[in-house]
């Protein structure tokens, strides 16, 4: 309910800047939803959607195995881990853009370079999360691994990963919204599909509405992916419901 009554306080508020600024500065919720609807019937905007989302898949994957596997190493071995966390944290506090030159130059134009771009803005803030997220497990729980002779791959299966699962799903969410990032960026800079370069173009001929409409799309999709994280990792919390 609160979720609701919020979202129906930003249009209002959406209406009255509108209003304010003049429909050509700020186009009406109305104007936009019209136009998202009709777009959403345009074959081209559709092929440009499911460009997005395919770059979207494969980025928030590559970030999220890579960063598992990189923060659950780091976070149990306690020097590799404060020798490499200053710079995971530099490498995070790096504006991505400034690399996508070195993207291009190894991976091209196309679909993998937008992959490549979305797994980096993902990939370090998983890693660090991770990595904090095992290094914060209860002592008893590896102690025990080690009592009934586990391997590391068991110990990694049957024990540090089971305990961090919330932590995963936040780091799930990070991932996503990051990569969503990335991605949008990428196609924004060197694209001929997706939805950044429907942006791009869309600044180009001054077209407010399909800008709006864009944005309304990937907030709408972002909430309810960031939604459904947010429920699962409440059920599987003690006395989740």
């Amino acid at each position: 309910m609160d979720s609701f009554l919020l979202l129906l306080l930003a249009v209002a508020v959406w209406e009255g800047l509108s209003l304010l600024v003049g429909a050509r500065s700020l186009a009406t919720p109305w104007k936009t939803i019209t136009t998202l609807v009709a777009l959403l019937g345009d074959h081209d905007f559709l092929v440009d959607v499911a460009a997005t989302a395919q770059a979207l898949v494969y980025a928030v994957v590559l970030s999220m195995l890579g960063g598992v596997a990189l923060g659950v190493v780091l976070g149990a071995r306690r020097l590799a881990g404060e020798v490499m966390e200053p710079i995971l944290a530099s490498l995070y506090a790096l504006p991505k853009v400034t690399l996508y030159p070195l993207v291009l130059l190894i991976f091209g134009l196309g679909l993998s370079a937008r992959v490549a771009f979305g797994a980096m803005h993902g990939l370090v803030p998983v890693a660090l999360l991770v990595m904090g997220s095992v290094r914060n497990i209860k002592p008893i729980l590896p102690r025990s691994a080690r009592a009934m002779r586990l391997g590391p791959w068991q110990t990694v299966w049957t024990v540090l990963l089971p305990a961090t699962l919330p932590d995963l799903l936040a780091a799930l969410r990070l991932g996503f919204s990051l990569s969503l990032l990335g991605v949008l960026v990428g196609e924004m800079f060197a694209s001929r599909q997706g939805l950044g370069f429907v942006v791009v173009n869309a600044v180009a001929y001054d077209d407010l509405p399909t800008i709006l409409s864009v944005i309304v799309l990937l907030f709408g999709v972002a909430i309810l992916v960031n939604q459904a994280l947010a429920a699962a990792a409440r059920r599987i919390q003690p006395g989740g419901g």
